[in-house]
C-alpha cells in the first residue's frame, strides 16, 4: 500500500498539466488527468477502456469523464465494474465507453470536483421479458428487434433513412424464421439441421446512454431424438446514432464426439467416488471415428431490398502470412474490391489446410514458410471471380436506395469461414464455421492412452465464440467507406493508458512498466513473446478451434503439445500489453482467452437456474426436478495433443478471463470465471480438492472471482481455503506455504495471497507472506529446478513489500541472473527463419540446462541441440514454464529494482 501512494503521488505530479487544460476552467488539483492512447486508430470508432485506481483514488464513477487534446469534453459512459471492498469502498475498476475522434491521444479527468456531462443524445432500450416478449433496441437511425421463441438473431431491423421515424417502409432486414442462428450436425444418419429458439433476453452490465449490450440465450433444437439441444449466448452491442451493431455469439457443442464404446464411471485422475472407474481399452477404434460432426455455424437475416442487388467483397493481395505494412519478402498486403451484380449465389469463403484439424497438420519446415493450403475465393454459383490466399472478411449487398454489411472477426485465422448472399430468397448468411468446408470432427487423433494413461474425449460441451458487425447504410457508401466501417471487428483499435498507470494501480500487483532501465531482464519477457507470436503465424497455429492457443515445447525442428492454459497463458499476455500498450500482445491476449475459456473447458450440461422472471409459483418447483447438470461443469484442460482429450483436477486458471473482462467490457470473461470458480464450491473431489496445487491455484482464482463479483459465497469458500494454506504451512510445511512436489506453485500461493491481502489487510496472510519468503530465501526451492527456483521470485519480492528487509532484494538479484538475456542480432520479424531464430535465441540464453532431464519436454528429439539444454525451462519452448519461471515473477522484481536500485543489477 505504501508503495502505491508513493507511485500515485509521482503520476499526480506527471498527469496534471502545467498550464490550463481549457481556456475557460482554471486547473483545480483535485482534478487529476490520465492519458490514454489509441493504438490503429479509426475516426468515430467506437472504444470501451477498462481503467482501474489504486485504493482512495475514486470514489464514484459519476466523477469521471472523458477529454480530447484541446480540453473540450467528449460523450462518455462510464460504468463502476468492482471495488476494493471490503478494504476500502473506492471504486477499483470502471469502464469507459466513448466515439474516438481523428486523435489518437485523449485524457481521463477524474476527482471529487469532476461532474461529466450527460450525452444529449442516448439509446432507447426496452426489454419486455414476458412470455412470448420482446427487446428493442433503439439507436437514433437504427431499431433492431428480437422476439423470444423461435428465430435466434434478429426479428426485425429498421433503418430511418429520411429521419422522420419508423415506418413499415423502413424495415430493412428480418429474421428468416428458425434459421436465423444455426448451428447443423452431420451424423450417419446424415445432416440435422438445427432450428434456433430465444429463451430469454437481458440488459447486460455496462449498458447505457452511448452503448448497449442485450444478451440473449436460447438453444439448438434438433430433429432427431439422439441429438441433444444446444444452448447458445448472443450478446449484441448497440451505439447511439450509429447503424451498426457488433455481435458476440457463443454456441455449445452438445453432440456425441466419437464412437467409442462408453463405461460407467470416472477417469482416475478426475474420480469423485473409489467405484467404479474407467479403464483402457486398446480394442475400441471407435475413438477415431466421429460420430456428430458440425457441418455449420452461423448467423443470417432476409433482406428487405431491391432486385438486381449489387454485391461487394475484397480479397488480400499478397501471401497470407503478410502483415498489413510488412516490409518483408511476403511484400506489403492491400485489399481490392470485387464487385457484381446478384443474379447468383455469391460467396466469398476462407479456407485453410486440413480445416478438420485433427492431426497430424500440415505446417510449415525450420527453414521454409507453409506455401499452400490457404484460399480465398469469391463466387457467383459455379464461376470464381476471384482468388487470392486470404480475404479481410466482410461482404456488402445493397441497392438502389440502401444495404446491408457483414464483415466475421479472424476470417483467416479462425477458418473455415464464409459470406453468402442468395439474391432468390434474399438471405445474407454470415457462417463462422462454413458448411462448405466440410464437416468439423471432435474424434481422437487415435485410441493410444494419453498422457496418466487415460483415453478419454471431453469435447462433447465445449464452446465457441464467433464476432460479427453488421452494418445498415444507404446507397451513396463506396467500397471504402464499407471496409472503414468494418475495422470495430476487422481491425479493432486499442485503447490504453501509460503502462506507468496500470502498475501504480495495483490492480496487477506491484509490477513494473517495461521501461528499458533493465533491457537484458526486459529481453527474458520480451523475445519470448516475440518468438510464440513468430511462430504462430509461422506453423501456423490457426483454425476455428485452435487459434489463441500456442504449442507448448520445440524440438528444435517441430513443435508438439497445445498448452490448453497451464499456467495461467493468457493472463502472461495481459499484463504484457498492460506493462506495454502494445496492440500485437492485446490481440495475443483476447484471442488465447477467448480460446480457453470456450475451448478449453466444460460448460453442458448446465445447472437450472431460476431467475423469478414468471408470474406462476409452480415453475419454481418444476425448476426444482430439473437435471442438476454435469459435476465436471467448469473444468479445465490440461496440455495434451488436441484440446479435449485429457482433464484434470487442478487445471483451469481465470486470471486473463477476468482481465479480459476488465480491461475490454467483455462480460463473458465473469461468466465462465464464475463457472470454475462454482466448481470449488462443489467440492466434488473431497480432500483431494483441498491440498498441494489444486489447494494453491484455487485461492489465487477464487481471490479473482471474489474480487470481481464481491459473491460471498466465493469469498467464505476462500476463507476456507486460505486458512488451511496458513495452517499447512504452520503444521507441516516448516513455514512454506507450498509443499515440495509441486515447488513450482509458488506464483499460485504468493499471487493468491497477495490478492486477498490487498483486499482484507487480514494480519495472519501478512504474517504468512513473510515467513514464505525466508522459507525460500533460506531454503533455495530446487525440486523441479529452475521451475520451482524462479517461481520463488515472486515470493521474495512480496517478502520485501511487506518487511523492507534488504536480504530478500539481494537473494532475489541471484535468482534473476540465469533469466538475463543477450541482444539478438536483429529484431523479430518475417525475414527470420525459425531454424535461424531458433539457434539466435539458445544462443542468448542463459538459462541452465536441467542436470537431472527430470521433466524433459515431451517428443524431445532435437538434433540442432544437444539433449540435455533442452530442459523444459528452455527459451525457445513454449509459455508453459515460462509462468512459473519468469512471465509471473519478472515483472515484479522488476519494480523492487526500481525501488531499491535504479539501475541494472
Amino acid at each position: 500500500m505504501r508503495r502505491f501512494v508513493r507511485i500515485l503521488g509521482v503520476l499526480v505530479l506527471l498527469l496534471v498539466p502545467t498550464g490550463r487544460l481549457h481556456a475557460d476552467v482554471q486547473a483545480d488539483l483535485a482534478a487529476h488527468r490520465i492519458p490514454l492512447r489509441i493504438e490503429r486508430p479509426a475516426a468515430d470508432a467506437p472504444i470501451t477502456l477498462g481503467l482501474p485506481f489504486p485504493p482512495g483514488a475514486l470514489d464514484s464513477p459519476d466523477h469521471v469523464r472523458l477529454l480530447a487534446p484541446d480540453g473540450r469534453e467528449l460523450p462518455s459512459q462510464v460504468t463502476e465494474v468492482t471495488t476494493w471492498e471490503p478494504a476500502s469502498r473506492s471504486v477499483k475498476w470502471i469502464w469507459v465507453f466513448f466515439f474516438a475522434e481523428a486523435s489518437d491521444q485523449y485524457v481521463v479527468e477524474y476527482g471529487p470536483e469532476v461532474r461529466r456531462r450527460m450525452p444529449d443524445r442516448r439509446i432507447t432500450f426496452v426489454n419486455n421479458a414476458r412470455d412470448n416478449g420482446l427487446a428493442e433496441l433503439t439507436t437514433g437511425p437504427l431499431r433492431v428487434v428480437v422476439r423470444q421463441g423461435e428465430g435466434g438473431f434478429l426479428h426485425s431491423v429498421h433503418l430511418d433513412l429520411d429521419g422522420n421515424g419508423f415506418d413499415d417502409g423502413d424495415l430493412i432486414a428480418s429474421g428468416p424464421g428458425a434459421r436465423g442462428s444455426l448451428a447443423d450436425l452431420l451424423d450417419d444418419a446424415g445432416l440435422d439441421p438445427s432450428r434456433a429458439t430465444v429463451q430469454r433476453t437481458f440488459i447486460e452490465r455496462g449498458s447505457g446512454p452511448l452503448h448497449a449490450v442485450l444478451r440473449v440465450e436460447g438453444e439448438y433444437r434438433y430433429g432427431r431424438a439422439d441429438n441433444n439441444a444446444a444452448p447458445f449466448v448472443t450478446r449484441i452491442h448497440a451505439y447511439a446514432d450509429r447503424s451498426y451493431v457488433r455481435v458476440l455469439h457463443t454456441f455449445v457443442y452438445t453432440g456425441v464426439p466419437d464412437k467409442h464404446r462408453p463405461q460407467a464411471g470416472d477417469y482416475p485422475h478426475v474420480a469423485t467416488a473409489r467405484e467404479p472407474l474407467i479403464g483402457n481399452d486398446p480394442t475400441d477404434t471407435g475413438w477415431t471415428e466421429p460420430e456428430d460432426r458440425l457441418q455449420a455455424l452461423g448467423l443470417g437475416l432476409h433482406l428487405a431490398l431491391g432486385p438486381d442487388a449489387r454485391v461487394r467483397t475484397a480479397l488480400t493481395d499478397g501471401a497470407w502470412w503478410a502483415s498489413p505494412a510488412a516490409a518483408s519478402p511476403g511484400g506489403a498486403t492491400r485489399s481490392h474490391p470485387v464487385e457484381t451484380t446478384a443474379r447468383e449465389v455469391v460467396t466469398v469463403a476462407q479456407t485453410g489446410p486440413k480445416v478438420d484439424r485433427i492431426p497430424p497438420v500440415p505446417n510449415a519446415s525450420p527453414t521454409e514458410r507453409l506455401t499452400t493450403g490457404f484460399a480465398a475465393t469469391v463466387t457467383a454459383g459455379a464461376r470464381t471471380l476471384a482468388r487470392a490466399e486470404r480475404a479481410p472478411g466482410w461482404l456488402d449487398v445493397s441497392d438502389r436506395t440502401r444495404g446491408v454489411a457483414v464483415a466475421v472477426r479472424h476470417f483467416l485465422e479462425e477458418y473455415p469461414k464464409a459470406i453468402r448472399f442468395d439474391p432468390a430468397s434474399g438471405d445474407l448468411q454470415a457462417f463462422a464455421w462454413s458448411p462448405d468446408a466440410g464437416p468439423m470432427s471432435f474424434a481422437r487423433l487415435n485410441n493410444e492412452p494419453a498422457n496418466e494413461n487415460a483415453t478419454e474425449n471431453w469435447a462433447q460441451g465445449i464452446a465457441k465464440t464467433s464476432e460479427f458487425l453488421y452494418y445498415f447504410h444507404g446507397a451513396d457508401v463506396d467500397a471504402g467507406r464499407i471496409a472503414g466501417a468494418m475495422a470495430p471487428v476487422l481491425a479493432p483499435p486499442v485503447a490504453h493508458a501509460d503502462p506507468a498507470w496500470y502498475a501504480a494501480s495495483g490492480a496487477f500487483g506491484d509490477l513494473a512498466a517495461r521501461d528499458g532501465a533493465f533491457p537484458d531482464l526486459e529481453r527474458a519477457l520480451d523475445t519470448k513473446f516475440e518468438w510464440m507470436l513468430f511462430n504462430q503465424k509461422w506453423e501456423p497455429w490457426y483454425g476455428m478451434f485452435e487459434y489463441g492457443d500456442l504449442m507448448n515445447t520445440f524440438t528444435g525442428t517441430s513443435w508438439n503439445t497445445w498448452g490448453n492454459g497451464e499456467p495461467a497463458q493468457d493472463y502472461q499476455w495481459w499484463l504484457a500489453f498492460v506493462r506495454t500498450g502494445d496492440p500485437r500482445y492485446f490481440d495475443a491476449a483476447e484471442a488465447y482467452s477467448r480460446h480457453l475459456m470456450d475451448v478449453d473447458n466444460t460448460h453442458w450440461p448446465a445447472a437450472p437456474r431460476y431467475l423469478g422472471d414468471s408470474n406462476y409459483p409452480l415453475d419454481y418447483w418444476d425448476y426444482l426436478q430439473e437435471p442438476a447438470g454435469s459435476k465436471y461443469l467448469g473444468i479445465g484442460r490440461r496440455h495434451s495433443v488436441q484440446h479435449w482429450t485429457h482433464v484434470l483436477s487442478a487445471h483451469v486458471w481465470v486470471q486473463g478471463w477476468i482481465a479480459m473482462y476488465y480491461l475490454t467490457g467483455d462480460q463473458r470473461g465473469l461468466d465462465v470465471a464464475r463457472l470454475s470458480a462454482d466448481l470449488y464450491l462443489r467440492r466434488i473431489w473431497g480432500e483431494h480438492g483441498l491440498t498441494g496445487r489444486r489447494l494453491y491455484l484455487s485461492v489465487w482464482n477464487l481471490a479473482e472471482v471474489w474480487d470481481a463479483t464481491k459473491d460471498v459465497r466465493y469469498k467464505t469458500e476462500l476463507d476456507d481455503r486460505v486458512h488451511r494454506m496458513l495452517r499447512l504451512q504452520r503444521d507441516e510445511q516448516a513455514g512454506s506455504l507450498v509443499n515440495d512436489r509441486y515447488g513450482y506453485a509458488n506464483v499460485y500461493a504468493s499471487h493468491g495471497l497477495w490478492r486477498y491481502l490487498q483486499l482484507t489487510d487480514d494480519p495472519d496472510v501478512r504474517a504468512a507472506l513473510v515467513t514464505h519468503a525466508r522459507f525460500v530465501r533460506d531454503n533455495p526451492p530446487l525440486n523441479h529446478w529452475m521451475e520451482s527456483y524462479l517461481s520463488s521470485i515472486h515470493s521474495l519480492t512480496v517478502g520485501w513489500h511487506l518487511t523492507h528487509e534488504r536480504s530478500f532484494v539481494d537473494e532475489m538479484r541471484r535468482r534473476l541472473d540465469v533469466l538475463r538475456m543477450d541482444p539478438l542480432p536483429r529484431p523479430i520479424d518475417d525475414s527470420w527463419t525459425q531454424e535461424a531464430l531458433f539457434a539466435a535465441i539458445e544462443a542468448s540464453s542463459h538459462l541452465p540446462d536441467d542436470p537431472n532431464r527430470f521433466r524433459p519436454p515431451a517428443g524431445d528429439h532435437s538434433t540442432a541441440i544437444p539433449a540435455p539444454s533442452r530442459a523444459i525451462w528452455a527459451a525457445t519452448n513454449g509459455t508453459r514454464a515460462f509462468g512459473w519461471t519468469t512471465a509471473f515473477t519478472v515483472p515484479y522484481a522488476l519494480a523492487v529494482l526500481h525501488e531499491t536500485q535504479g539501475s541494472r543489477p
